[in-house]
């Protein structure tokens, strides 16, 4: 069974007044597909966040409950404070989708990508794709596409998925949701936020997320490696009007003793100074001469566009790309954007 996607309205860029009658067709057609194909592969972007790693969990459990075999599968580790989560050892890590299932006829389910390239593996190609998706710069490759960009987290989709097709929120299922959406929504203080994801993590709560514990999983189990980098970047900090800046390069993550992975939240401190508008976290990439960037705002700007502009892609308050170096010159092209986009 292939669901076609339908021109531009199959993207299901909602509005708040068309919310409901959109997700209900978009969600059974979804769980059609599901219950037609008894394996399917579940991946998400490279390098994942929380959103990602708890998503691709939670939606496999409830894959699990419909009854079809769900082979999760990153190209990449998973950082440090989500390594508690319930379910880890279904992850498989690989280069390629076909080190998993080699069978082409498998379809994959990619969860907040803009394409198989932002995926980070090999052997997708060819194969039928779901696309969800929640980013504004969300776009349309799949066989099927549901993208809300009003939704917190893809794991408030997957959360509506799991309500829609009646399976039991366990305990497992609801702490992947409630830590994909604590971590997606910057602790519950992006735009984004509404009396919708309250409602959310009221009821994972109440099925078994352990909100504190959690937290404490999120914030308070960092290496000090992460730590000693953040004081090389705060000892960066630059300051020009409402726009803030800092940035790491290789070398201060490697006499630190960190990796990317100790990068994520830096941007966070930055963009918390008051008076400022917009931030931006540089961090340089080992054995290049290229930068990636964590762009921040607190609603005035939307960094998306920003971040567009350079190939990347995101939310209006929190997004990224990847821009060639050197340093000097990559500030000045990210500080100029930024400035045109506040006046």
């Amino acid at each position: 069974m292939t669901l076609q996607a339908q021109p531009h309205e199959d993207k299901l860029r909602e509005t708040p007044a068309r919310e409901s009658q959109l997700h209900e067709p978009r969600i059974a057609a979804l769980l059609a597909f599901f219950r037609s194909h008894p394996r399917l592969l579940l991946t998400s972007h490279a390098r994942p966040d929380g959103d990602a790693i708890g998503s691709v969990l939670a939606l496999a459990e409830v894959l699990d409950q419909l009854g079809c075999k769900a082979d999760v599968v990153l190209a990449d580790p998973i950082p440090h404070i989500y390594r508690t989560l319930p379910n880890l050892d279904r992850i498989h890590h690989c280069a390629s989708a076909d080190d998993v299932d080699p069978d082409p006829n498998t379809p994959a389910i990619l969860l907040e990508c803009d394409g198989i390239a932002r995926t980070g593996l090999l052997g997708l190609e060819g194969r039928t794709l779901i696309n969800i998706d929640h980013h504004a710069s969300g776009r349309l490759f799949g066989s099927v596409n549901w993208i809300d960009e009003h939704a917190c987290a893809v794991a408030a989709m997957v959360y509506r998925i799991a309500i829609a097709a009646e399976v039991v929120i366990t305990p497992s299922l609801a702490t992947c949701l409630y830590t994909a959406i604590l971590s997606d929504t910057g602790s519950f203080t992006y735009s984004s936020t509404t009396a919708d994801t309250f409602a959310i993590a009221h009821d994972l709560a109440t099925k078994g997320a352990d909100p504190s514990q959690i937290a404490r999983d999120l914030y308070f189990s960092n290496p000090i490696s992460k730590v000693r980098l953040l004081a090389t970047a705060l000892g960066n900090l630059q300051c020009d009007g409402p726009i803030a800046w800092t940035w790491v390069t290789s070398e201060d993550m490697a006499r630190a003793g960190a990796d990317a992975e100790d990068c994520e939240g830096v941007v966070n401190y930055v963009i918390s100074t008051a008076g400022i508008e917009a931030a931006v976290f540089l961090r340089g990439i080992a054995d290049t001469h290229r930068f990636r960037l964590s762009i921040r705002s607190k609603g005035k700007l939307d960094v998306s566009r920003v971040a567009e502009h350079f190939g990347g892609g995101g939310h209006r308050s929190a997004s990224g790309c990847t821009m060639d170096g050197p340093l000097d010159l990559a500030i000045e092209r990210i500080l100029t954007q930024l400035r045109t986009g506040l006046c």
